[in-house]
């Protein structure tokens, strides 16, 4: 087969593999050898350059140090007791130390600047070609310069007689090219060991890039920025709340509806997850202390549920559902049903009463009649003025008007005890209604199938403190579960339509303790049966006395 006809199609792919790479991995591996490359390069010049110097220094101490040998007071005597000749004695104790000191020359000068040796024996009687002023004048030079035999490293000390006058000077020379030929034998030792330095830069930079790569998922920077930026707009702007937490249980973030549910601030971010929520079961919940599906807890007045994911870091990511208001409006539809239900066994039982009284009309029994009528409004009536005497909030007075209602129709007897009096002074009807409400529900639920059921509720105001007491005639709680039922979810009833149980006495104590209060749940005392009694105590339920309602 023919292969396939190339055409314009096909020049973004050339374009993109010869142009810069794509992928996060690679560029970051480009970039990496780049950098091992230029620091090797940099490292090796800032070497070279400091050795060269260093090398030439040497040279010319070395150069000095041969020289001052050579300045000896022998070779001062000889110059002032002979002449410069081939075979003069400064000629061959000079040529002795070049030799000895492996220097290119060692020349010795009188006070005019002839030589008196050199090693080109021409050399010797004439004036030296480079200036000698400085060490004619008594002073010790170092240098690099060229001269007759070429560009040496050099060193030029005064010579002197024995009373300490200059009577000359003596140069000697090092060959240049020998420190030339050093730095280069150097070059190749120190290339080959940037080039191992480079390999080992390069390896790890592949390994550092590959394991890069596994993070990142093979993904370009482009493509990471659009994730994260897709990522926060989707987190703030979702109604549920997003925790997410590391391996070590700090948070890693919140969003902006995990804030508000949970109460806390933007600074939560980097803390323990036991610090910013403190002890309870929203805590275990997310931390993934208690597990399972869908769990209920409370956090604040708020009813949430929780899930919880892992992470492959050892992390988790975990979601909050507020369901406060599906569970009033859940627990207000139990109520409504209960009072439909009531409310046609009432109608049922006002069709058999008036069956009842036109029989007998029909029969001429009207002083019977009249009888009945008037016995039958009189149970009503008591009933709603025993509560609005004793119950001044008419709230609160409605929700025990109804509750006594669905009691009657469920067969159970619901008495307000004594001793109860309650003043029209509630900073917050609505929650002390949500109490109550909680509390009767489970007192008739618990009381219903017992024999002579029968709820009774104290309510008392000590100054500005409520208490209420709430006893049945049940089976009672036992003692080791007497901490466990105020738990978020926790419940032995059958879940109801609308959601989940286990939510009620966990809001009875929640609201109570925001407060500064109590909820308990004790055994009732035989006088009421001996079920259960659950006292709740609110410190500053009710205003100061002295404030009218119109202050509050």
């Amino acid at each position: 087969m023919n292969p396939a006809p190339t055409g314009p199609a096909d020049a973004p792919a050339r374009r993109r593999r010869l142009g810069w790479p794509r992928r996060a991995f690679a560029q970051i591996l480009l970039m990496q050898l780049a950098i091992a490359a230029g620091v090797t390069v940099l490292a090796t010049g800032l070497f070279l350059a400091p050795l060269s110097a260093q090398l030439d220094d040497q040279a010319m101490r070395r150069a000095l140090a041969i020289a001052e040998t050579a300045a000896s007071p022998r070779v001062a005597e000889d110059l002032l007791g002979s002449e410069p000749s081939l075979n003069g004695p400064v000629q061959r104790e000079a040529e002795r130390i070049r030799r000895a000191a492996g220097a290119e020359y060692v020349v010795v000068m009188d006070i005019r600047g002839v030589r008196w040796s050199h090693t080109d024996p021409g050399q010797i009687g004439r004036v030296v070609s480079t200036d000698p002023s400085e060490a004619l004048a008594g002073r010790h030079l170092m240098e690099i310069d060229s001269g007759t035999l070429g560009r040496s490293a050099r060193g030029k000390v005064p010579l002197r007689d024995e009373q300490g006058r200059i009577i000359g000077a003596v140069s000697v020379g090092i060959e240049y090219d020998s420190v030339r030929d050093r730095l280069l034998a150097a070059i190749p030792g120190l290339l080959a060991y940037a080039g191992s330095a480079l390999a080992v830069g390069a390896v790890a930079a592949y390994a550092i890039s590959r394991r890069l790569q596994r993070q990142t998922r093979d993904l370009a920077f482009s493509d990471i920025a659009a994730l994260l930026a897709e990522r926060e707009a989707m987190l703030h702007g979702i109604r549920e709340g997003v925790v997410a937490l590391d391996g070590s249980g700090r948070v890693r973030l919140l969003n902006d509806e995990a804030q508000r549910l949970l109460g806390v601030g933007p600074e939560a971010a980097g803390r323990p997850l036991d610090e910013v929520l403190g002890t309870g079961r929203t805590t275990d919940v997310l931390a993934g202390r208690v597990t399972g599906e869908d769990l209920v807890t409370v956090r604040g007045h708020r009813v949430l549920i929780a899930n919880r994911m892992p992470t492959d870091d050892g992390g988790a990511v975990a979601t909050l559902r507020d369901r406060t208001e599906l569970e009033r409006l859940g627990r207000e539809l139990d109520s409504t049903r209960g009072l439909i239900d009531a409310l046609r066994a009432q109608d049922h039982e006002h069709a058999n009463r008036m069956h009842t009284l036109l029989g007998l009309l029909e029969l001429g029994m009207h002083e019977e009649a009249v009888e009945f009528v008037t016995e039958v409004v009189g149970v009503h009536r008591s009933t709603a003025e025993q509560v609005t005497e004793k119950i001044h909030d008419p709230l609160l007075a409605s929700l025990l008007v109804g509750k006594a209602t669905v009691a009657a129709e469920r067969g159970v007897s619901l008495r307000i005890a004594p001793g109860t009096l309650l003043p029209d002074r509630l900073v917050d009807p609505r929650g002390l209604v949500t109490v109550v409400g909680n509390l009767v529900d489970n007192a008739l639920d618990a009381a219903v199938g017992s024999e002579d059921p029968r709820v009774e509720i104290e309510l008392s105001g000590e100054g500005r403190a409520v208490v209420l007491r709430v006893s049945d005639n049940g089976p009672g709680v036992p003692a080791e579960r007497r901490e466990l039922i105020f738990t978020e979810g926790w419940s032995t009833k059958k879940p109801p339509a609308h959601g989940r149980r286990g939510i009620g006495l966990a809001l009875v104590r929640r609201l109570a303790e925001r407060q500064g209060g109590t909820a308990r749940v004790t055994e009732a005392p035989p006088s009421r049966g001996g079920g259960a009694e659950f006292t709740v105590v609110l410190p500053e339920a009710l205003t100061a006395p002295d404030l009218a309602p119109a202050e509050r």
